[in-house]
């Protein structure tokens, strides 16, 4: 079975008689695998506890470890009783752990932040290094999966801080939104604390032993890189406007790189050897800090993503620059510019043209510009003029390179010739002339060196990451809607590929022209 089903199948045991927490299950799992820990923020009721208790069946043979923190906690509690025996026979203060935190694979930690600092800095430890220190030896922890929730946000002042950072993936665990789902979940007489997962789908202590080296194998490519770079750039530039410092969204450096391990992680679930843009809308869950940021992240990553996905690896800003200052340096080297007058209509107040009698204003009489616009495309060019007693009745025929300034007039059963008054304006026509063979044949090793650029990264879009593209619907974590962002970016940029090449070839045609 292919890693990618096993997981599909996986996730989809896990979800078996649960309504509308799919994705939280897909964290929780990808947490796991990636040996990260979760935060569920939500109400007292809405399942928090039910995702470590799934989580546990995803894997073979767990042990599982759940508490409620109280104020009155005690590390004894959590990370198991003082051996008496080992106490008073080889004066070793150390904890029986086996049935505790310590012992266990997958742990869930409620009103996490109830817990004391004694309680806290263990779990420190054991979230950073996997070890828990039990008297004078340190037990390796084989802890897969830690899940800790909270009906609220750390408290301020009470120095939760370390502990909510180690906490990488953040979600906003609410209530059942849709009515049949409701309906559904609250009828169904599923038995949602049994074992669903089937052998075959369930992840192996072997499986992770050999999937961590290959996880960190995983590539991050250039484009991965870029994104995550304005995304951290653009996040600074929102704090600065934030006169509260609490909303801030702060998000520090070793943060960032446990991101890079879970989008690894992500792309060698879903059988890839480098994480793409795909993977990079995982961070929406990893970089808030308060539910009211969620919305901002969510837009930061996605408008990134849109904009910058391929083109700033690819290197689109400096391909402008260069093809520009190319072609500018071309045009100013053969091209020789003729000024030129021509005769054209001058607007009054940019809405009417004065009429003129034998070269003089006409009775102060004006055409509107409309009506002016409306006669030249008519098959009928009647039009009223301000006077009631006056009428446009034709225009004159083209005879003369002026002629279509010229019109008929009826006044008192007359017709007039008379003309609209023009100004002369003054254009520009170019003449080329052939370069100087030295000048040309740096231009043509230029010329080559771009097209070879050019052609390189459309050979990039075209044969690379049309893969990508292709499974980005089928992401495992990922809502298959997002793919439309980052189909949107490489199209653009194959776009503007296409425009620039087509600007390089223009440009070797003005110094390769037979004049």
């Amino acid at each position: 079975m292919q890693r990618s089903d096993k997981i599909k199948g996986l996730l989809h045991d896990l979800g078996k008689g649960l309504y509308e927490r799919d994705e939280v299950l897909k964290l929780a799992l990808l947490a796991a695998v990636a040996g990260e820990s979760l935060f569920l923020l939500g109400p007292p009721g809405v399942g928090k506890s039910m995702v470590a208790r799934r989580l546990k069946y995803a894997f073979k043979d767990a042990r599982s470890f759940e508490y409620l923190m109280t104020r009155f906690s005690t590390p004894e509690e959590v990370f198991g009783p003082i051996s008496i025996q080992k106490l008073k026979e080889e004066d070793l203060y150390e904890r029986k752990t086996e049935q505790y935190m310590p012992g266990a694979n997958i742990v869930f930690l409620d009103e996490i932040w109830k817990a004391s600092s004694s309680i806290q800095n263990a779990l420190l430890t054991i979230i950073n290094e996997k070890v828990y220190r039990n008297g004078e030896q340190e037990i390796k922890v084989d802890l897969k999966g830690l899940i800790t929730a909270s009906n609220e946000l750390p408290p301020e002042g009470e120095n939760f801080g370390p502990l909510y950072d180690r906490l990488l993936l953040r979600y906003h665990l609410g209530e059942i939104k849709g009515n049949k789902d409701f309906l559904d979940m609250i009828t169904s007489t599923e038995k949602v604390y049994e074992d669903t997962v089937e052998d075959a789908h369930k992840i192996s202590n072997a499986d992770l032993e050999l999937w961590h080296d290959q996880i960190d194998a995983v590539k991050v490519e250039e484009e991965v890189l870029s994104v995550i770079q304005i995304i951290r750039e653009k996040l600074l530039e929102f704090n600065q406007k934030q006169e509260d410092p609490s909303l801030q969204i702060k998000v520090f450096d070793r943060r960032w790189k446990k991101v890079i391990r879970l989008l690894r992680t992500s792309a060698f679930l879903n059988e890839r050897e480098k994480v793409d843009l795909m993977d990079c809308f995982l961070m929406s869950h990893a970089l808030w800090n308060q539910p009211s940021q969620i919305a901002v992240v969510q837009e930061i990553i996605a408008e990134t993503i849109r904009k910058h996905g391929y083109s700033v690896a690819i290197g689109l800003g400096m391909l402008r620059r260069e093809i520009r200052e190319f072609q500018e340096e071309v045009e100013q080297e053969v091209r020789v510019r003729f000024a030129k007058s021509e005769e054209v209509l001058r607007p009054v107040e940019e809405q009417y043209y004065e009429i003129l009698k034998n070269g003089e204003p006409f009775a102060g009489k004006y055409l509107q510009v409309k009506d002016y616009n409306r006669l030249q495309n008519s098959d009928v060019p009647v039009l009223n003029l301000y006077d009631d007693d006056f009428k446009l009745v034709s225009r004159l025929a083209a005879e003369s390179s002026d002629a279509e300034f010229q019109v008929r007039l009826k006044h008192n059963s007359q017709f007039h010739q008379l003309k609209l008054k023009t100004y002369q304006k003054e254009r520009f026509e170019y003449h080329y002339k052939a370069p100087h063979p030295l000048v040309r044949s740096f231009w043509e090793e230029r010329y080559a060196k771009l097209e070879e650029y050019l052609e390189k990264q459309n050979l990039r879009l075209q044969s690379e990451q049309p893969l990508e593209l292709l499974k980005g619907k089928e992401h495992l974590f990922i809502d298959a809607s997002l793919f439309d962002i980052v189909e949107a970016n490489h199209r653009e940029v194959k776009e503007e590929l296409d425009a620039l090449q087509l600007k390089l070839e223009k440009t070797q045609h003005l110094y390769d022209r037979k004049n």
